[in-house]
């Protein structure tokens, strides 16, 4: 009986140390293989994440070889500048619809009405020459370029305005096109009139880029170049033009503030140099008129002129000399 007994308790103790070695075996391999699973989700998911990080890293490397192409290629054609017609001089003045022909006869004939003037007042007769050089290439030209200076200035005036519509139209979902046709409507002139060329040139199929370059050639400024620097650069490789011009509009009023500053600290010595070279004019005339006779010899006699042609000629060259070293450049 006793036998018996033992028996039964050791089979039992023996079946109960099988079930616990049987649910442990079966245990850890359910553990191991759930960690197996992890471990392989966790292999998969840095392995996604690894390719992904490659992925953006060849995107982000080819964006800036092509950012870099498009510059380099801008450089080129920069450099390969055609040389400055007189058409192209007349269109950075606003005088499109004055044709060479007309312009060089205009200058002929001020050129032709200064010599007669020089010898109706009694001049000496070399100074003719002189007259008709000056009036037929130095005024016309100098003309020109104050016209061109004046529209310039105007241009920059609103040309932040129209950087700013582009900006807000682009963040509003229109497209850059549709932006740079609300400009021609809504901008004063000259960026009015520059940006519709524009829009017509691209109209009749030509690329944004050639339409840039065209608008920084009728308009040699440095932020019109780095306007379309930028909007080439955006459109040719992708990005965000509305980022980029809203900095660059940043950047355009921060460097005219700049320069406002610049011409008030320098009115000063502007008006210093207005007086001093204006001085010998005034004390001339002052003495002409209480002594002509002290001064006839200066309009009377030849070495006189000669005199008066050197005095002129040293007059300038000072006037000249002052106003490039108050003339400061941003």
């Amino acid at each position: 009986m006793f036998d018996n007994e033992m028996i039964m308790f050791a089979a039992m103790g023996m079946g109960a140390i099988s079930v616990g070695v049987i649910m442990y075996l079966l245990l850890d391999s359910l553990l191991s293989g759930s960690q197996k699973v992890e471990k392989r989700k966790k292999a998969l998911a840095g392995g996604n994440a690894h390719k992904k990080e490659l992925r953006d890293g060849n995107v982000e490397a080819r964006r800036r070889q092509q950012v870099s192409e498009t510059m380099k290629e801008i450089e080129e054609k920069s450099k390969k500048r055609e040389k400055v017609t007189m058409r192209l001089r007349l269109q950075r003045a606003g005088l499109e619809t004055l044709s060479i022909k007309s312009f060089y006869m205009f200058s002929a004939i001020v050129g032709v009405i200064l010599a007669l003037v020089l010898v109706i007042v009694g001049a000496p007769i070399y100074l003719a020459p002189l007259g008709l050089f000056v009036g037929a290439v130095g005024l016309p030209r100098y003309v020109l370029n104050y016209l061109t200076k004046r529209r310039q200035a105007a241009f920059m005036s609103e040309f932040v305005t129209a950087i700013d519509i582009i900006v807000r139209g682009v963040k509003a979902g229109l497209p850059f096109n549709d932006c740079m046709q609300i400009i021609t409507t809504e901008v004063g002139e000259p960026v009015r009139s520059e940006f519709l060329n524009v829009v017509e040139q691209q109209r009749i199929g030509v690329p944004v880029e050639q339409a840039m370059q065209k608008l920084f050639e009728r308009v040699p400024l440095q932020e019109v170049n780095f306007f379309c620097i930028v909007v080439t650069i955006q459109l040719s490789v992708g990005g965000n033009i509305s980022e980029a011009l809203s900095n660059l509009a940043n950047v355009l009023r921060d460097r005219h503030k700049l320069k406002a500053k610049v011409q008030a600290v320098s009115t000063e010595a502007k008006a210093s140099a207005a007086i001093i070279g204006a001085l010998p004019l005034v004390v001339m005339g002052a003495v002409s008129f209480t002594n002509p006779d002290y001064m006839s010899l200066l309009y009377t006699h030849p070495t006189g002129h000669m005199i008066l042609i050197g005095s002129a000629l040293v007059m300038i060259t000072g006037v000249f000399v002052m106003r490039w070293m108050i003339n400061f450049k941003i």
